[in-house]
């Protein structure tokens, strides 16, 4: 069927955009967004989730969580040696 339309000028700009990127004709492009539009179902599917995999570290063998400062300390102090060797 032959109709005419007028679309507002970003409407149109971006039916003119899509046809020149994707090398359709102009009523192609028109024609497939018209019925994407009337499809209430024509949501893009959503992209796989992303899943965080916990790993549980611990600390090492060795290491008492409760002395954790006195560790902050000496690796401090052995930073400190190094740069005062330099």
């Amino acid at each position: 069927m032959r109709t005419t339309l007028t679309l507002d000028h970003d409407v149109a700009d971006f039916l003119n955009a899509q046809s020149r990127l994707q090398g359709r004709p102009f009523k192609q492009i028109v024609n497939e967004v018209l019925r994407r539009g009337m499809t209430p179902a024509s949501r893009e599917p959503e992209p796989p989730r992303f899943r965080v995999v916990p790993n549980h570290g611990g600390l090492a063998p060795g290491v008492d969580p409760l002395r954790l400062d006195l560790l902050d300390d000496q690796l401090e102090a052995e930073d400190f040696a190094a740069e005062s060797r330099r």
